[in-house]
């Protein structure tokens, strides 16, 4: 096209100059330049004959240019934009839903979270047991609202609140900060201390976990943590004073937070290796504590019949005068398609203040297996994940169903001290319709021997257990 104009602006010239010259020339002049005119002419019809022939073929190389542009936007989302398309990008705030709304701009993040679990249970004891808290029995076991996020630079944060016994409590409230495979977090955390606790309560496979970690006081507590994690190793430990309740200042004497100085020192190491599809996991963690002048208060070690609903405790220790406590764990896990096995043992010796010093043990055992195909437990620095159902309800499917079967046992038995020893075996069906969403049927069939006596005297007798759970967690 623009050949063409540059040609009739030559021959606008050539016209021009002739008008403006035409008395000064002669008529052989004339003549000539009209040769030149008639020359050009013929020149622009066979230059515009050429140009209408190459039409359709420049109109097909447009419409494959348009059609192939939307087949750039995964480019550019890749990474292959200029720097200011990037730029702009990275500006931009983005909302994304992940069980709830999740807000991010840059390195920046703020997401909402939140859980409910309600519990309805029955623990049918020995006829002649006369204990009300046995039964039928339902509580909200936790609702927990907080939020977590980035701040830039590496740093993170986590705030939860929990209503859970009729009180408010502060459950992971922490501010973190992760450079490559290095992580620190200061704040109440858990501290290591096995597999089973460290999972999550709504990534179990089981309503409660292993009775040594209750009857052994395990939680959460103010602390400064580091971890380490590269290929298959996992290195933790931290330095922690107590649980945010023991401090707070608001009563006297050793039950005040004034008066709490008690700390502990906290290791746990991983080595989770991966065989083809088989994901296996082993651990083994340590831990120390010294109580300070909570060793003048009473410290006992017992354990509920499974539930937490019921307060009644069939098997524990008296109260005794703990100045320190030691304690070691190791743990096993492996994952291979839709079936998972775990296990752990723990020891906790108590050293009395005016007596020797007492060991008692736990263990646990499981294997488990999805009755859904696609399904299989998830697993991530070192601890147990839930995972969306292969086939969520809405989608063609019935969501995920996951069959466990776990031996639990607990000895509160050591030298002068009989605490009792429970044996418990438990099987529970968790059906996940949707993620986020999950059910739980539990049956536990709880073997005593040394626990609460009954009428007649005698201390060995079972207890049977059904336990249901619905939680929605975000």
């Amino acid at each position: 096209m623009r050949l063409v104009m540059a040609c009739a602006t030559a021959v606008a010239v050539v016209l021009s100059a002739s008008a403006a010259h035409a008395q000064a020339i002669s008529a052989e002049e004339a003549e000539a330049l009209r040769a030149q005119i008639r020359t050009m002419k013929a020149q622009m019809e066979a230059m515009e004959a050429r140009l209408n022939a190459a039409a359709p073929a420049a109109d097909a190389a447009a419409a494959s240019t348009q059609n192939a542009a939307p087949a750039a936007t995964p480019a550019l989302a890749a990474g292959t934009a200029a720097p200011a398309t990037k730029q702009k990008a990275k500006d931009e705030t983005g909302i994304e839903w992940k069980g709830s709304p999740q807000f991010a701009q840059g390195d920046r993040l703020f997401k909402v979270k939140g859980r409910i679990q309600a519990d309805a249970n029955y623990v049918k004891g020995p006829g002649s047991l006369n204990d009300k808290g046995l039964g039928f029995s339902n509580e909200m076991r936790r609702i927990r609202l907080g939020a977590e996020g980035a701040l830039g630079a590496g740093f993170d944060y986590k705030l939860e609140l929990e209503l859970s016994d009729n009180a408010v409590d502060l459950v992971d409230t922490y501010v973190g900060y992760h450079n490559g495979p290095w992580q620190v977090r200061l704040g109440n955390q858990n501290s290591f201390q096995s597999l089973d606790e460290l999972t999550g309560d709504t990534s179990g496979s089981v309503m409660e976990r292993a009775a040594f970690t209750d009857a052994f006081n395990f939680e959460r507590r103010l602390g400064l943590a580091f971890q380490y994690g590269k290929g298959p190793w996992l290195a933790q430990a931290g330095v922690f004073t107590d649980d945010i309740g023991a401090l707070a200042n608001d009563s006297d004497g050793v039950d005040g937070g004034d008066e709490n100085n008690s700390y502990g020192l906290d290791g746990r190491l991983v080595f989770a290796p991966k065989l083809g599809d088989l994901q296996l996991h082993f651990g083994g963690s340590a831990h120390w504590r010294r109580l300070g002048r909570l060793a003048e208060s009473d410290t006992r070690y017992r354990q509920r019949p499974y539930v937490h609903s019921t307060n009644t405790r069939l098997i524990g220790t008296p109260v005794m005068n703990v100045s320190e406590e030691d304690h070691y764990g190791v743990e096993f896990a492996a994952i291979r398609g839709r079936w998972h096995a775990a296990a752990e043992y723990h020891a906790l010796t108590a050293n009395r203040v005016d007596a020797s010093t007492v060991t008692f043990q736990g263990a646990y055992a499981e294997t488990g297996i999805f009755l859904t195909k696609g399904d299989h437990r998830g697993y991530k620095e070192g601890i147990f994940r839930v995972e969306k159902p292969a086939h969520p309800m809405g989608e063609g499917g019935m969501g995920s169903l996951l069959f466990t079967l776990r031996y639990d046992w607990l000895d509160l038995n050591d030298r002068d001290i009989r605490g009792g020893t429970q044996n418990g075996y438990i099987a529970a069906l968790v059906w996940e319709p949707i993620q986020n969403l999950r059910f739980n049927v539990n049956y536990a069939l709880m073997d005593y021997t040394g626990a609460k006596a009954l009428p007649s005297g005698k201390t060995d007798y079972s207890a049977q257990v059904v336990g249901t759970r619905f939680e929605l967690d975000f």
